[in-house]
């Protein structure tokens, strides 16, 4: 087999490159599809491992919480012991974590392995990104990039419906067994055909590494267990503020002083490119993971549909962003990527009004149809996000960048998901007190509806009824104002482009720095 590997990057052929692209995409597809898949499964899992609804939520939150605290260490362990084995190890560590994830039979053995999972799998994004980017010439990455946001786009659409599947005809162990196979397959066909690239001698920052694994931990800490503790009102949510401040403070202190071998450059953050990319992937990311949160609670909650159904009326959304990923590769040929960035705002914006009117007798029709429009915008958006973002970025620089955009990628994932899901709490109890403040029991129209219900002779089950009445129609209300709030959101992406800087003589010497070193991998 190593006879069959490339030595390097000029010697890799087309065969070999067409491989490389599929696998990283893949590995792509497989990692984010696991911060959605279990989420459809948590009840089953729940009721067999004997926990309680705040101590199963650590199934997520330990998965994510790793895997957002190793995610900006991808660039030190590309330069130590290479792209080709970190993927490799990558790959491994995360099929056999998924295993012991599916044999788990106690709440701390899954948590436990969770965090394990999390740790190998938060490479996974980055080292895709940054094999593709080395892989391909810059006349070719737009492409090669829309095939890598295929998987970004797709796996957390189809999470949940290939979940429910799993769930429902075998069991949650499936929703990580799936993994084992799929990764065997990668890791095989990886060993093949990656080249065997360098290594760069590194020192690990140590001090950085705990300063950035507080901030981060306790961040994602603050967003996941906020809405349960009811966010600042609870001392242990304050308590995790000030504990992320001062590791966010001491990280950037010490990175600054830090001349040799810090954790990663913050001289990334003064490129005028990746500030603006980092912008708006935290905006997108939270109009994106936010209503991707809210869809399926509405579906399953409010129209009472099955989690299948769910799934399957889901599915669609994500079917079309590979469509139009795909197409935006295409199109960045032709047009300035700021503007398919913009047609994809715009269709996502035209798709979101009908999501504005959404009621209890909302047909499945119109929930599949605007979930379709807005697949094909998000293809048009994250494709050339990703290509700006490293477009004036030096070579050496990518790895780092890569594993810091995802990890900013991710928490905005999470804090869209944390500030909808407490918006939609709180706006469904301020409907439910509206709603109720305009029902008089000695109104005509209260009393016919006793009457055609047959409960005026009793005032109790009538308000119990009601009561259940309101709360649907309350929610309702929230998720309609949450969608709202989600159009507006990715609205606010049009006026960021104009921060982005990308005139010829800027593309030209971007070509320069960004093929620079081809050995990296």
């Amino acid at each position: 087999m190593n006879a069959l590997r490339a030595t390097s990057m000029e010697t890799v052929s087309p065969y070999q490159r067409l491989v490389i692209t599929l696998v990283v995409m893949v590995c792509t597809i497989m990692q984010l599809l696991d911060t959605t898949i279990v989420n459809v499964a948590l009840p089953q899992m729940k009721g067999q491992l004997g926990a309680s609804p705040e101590q199963i939520s650590w199934v997520l939150t330990s998965y994510v919480v790793a895997a957002s605290i190793f995610m900006p260490l991808t660039g030190f362990f590309s330069d130590r012991i290479g792209i080709r084995n970190y993927l490799l190890l990558s790959i491994g560590g995360f099929t056999l974590t998924s295993m012991l994830c599916g044999l788990s039979t106690t709440l701390n053995q899954i948590v436990l392995f969770r965090i394990l999972q999390g740790v190998f799998g938060a490479a996974l994004v980055p080292l895709s990104q940054m094999v593709l980017i080395q892989l391909y010439p810059i006349e070719e990455r737009a492409r090669a990039m829309s095939i890598w946001g295929v998987g970004i786009m797709a796996g957390p659409i189809l999470g949940p419906s290939l979940g429910g599947w799993l769930t429902e005809n075998w069991s949650w162990h499936w929703t990580f067994f799936i993994n084992i196979p799929v990764g065997i397959l990668l890791l095989i066909m990886a060993w093949i055909t990656m080249p065997s690239g360098s290594t760069r001698a590194r020192r690990m920052d140590w001090s950085g590494f705990a300063l950035m694994a507080i901030a981060v931990g306790s961040l994602q800490l603050i967003l996941d267990l906020g809405e349960h503790r009811d966010w600042f009102d609870s001392s242990l949510i304050r308590s995790f503020v000030v504990i992320g401040l001062v590791g966010l403070g001491g990280f950037i202190w010490h990175g600054l002083q830090r001349s040799e071998d810090p954790l990663f450059d913050l001289g990334i953050f003064r490129d005028r490119n990746f500030i603006a990319a980092v912008l708006m992937i935290t905006t997108m990311s939270l109009g994106f993971y936010g209503a991707t949160l809210l869809l399926p609670l509405m579906l399953v909650g409010s129209l009472h549909y099955s989690p299948m159904i769910t799934g399957l009326l889901m599915a669609p959304r994500g079917v079309v962003t590979i469509f139009s990923t795909l197409l935006a590769g295409r199109l960045m040929k032709f047009i300035d990527d700021r503007i398919v960035v913009a047609i994809g705002v715009v269709i996502i914006a035209f798709a979101s009004i009908p999501m504005t009117h959404y009621n209890l007798d909302t047909t499945p029709f119109l929930i599949m149809v605007p979930g379709l429009i807005q697949g094909l915008g998000l293809g048009f958006i994250f494709v050339p996000l990703s290509t700006m973002a490293y477009a004036t970025l030096a070579a050496h620089k990518v790895p780092e960048a890569a594993g810091v955009f995802s990890l900013i990628r991710s928490m905005g994932g999470s804090l869209g998901i944390a500030i909808l899901a407490g918006f939609t709490a709180r706006h469904a109890q301020t409907a439910w007190t509206q709603l109720r403040a305009g029902i008089q029991e000695t109104s005509p129209e209260f009393q016919h509806w006793q009457q055609v219900t047959g409960f005026d002779a009793d005032m109790a089950e009538s308000w119990k009824i009601i009561a259940g009445l309101l709360a649907e129609q309350s929610q309702m209300v929230a998720y309609v104002d949450a969608f709202n709030l989600i159009l507006v959101v990715f609205l606010l992406m049009l006026p960021m482009l104009l921060i982005f800087r990308l005139n010829k003589a800027v593309v030209k010497s971007a070509d320069r720095k960004i093929d620079e070193p081809v050995e990296a991998l």
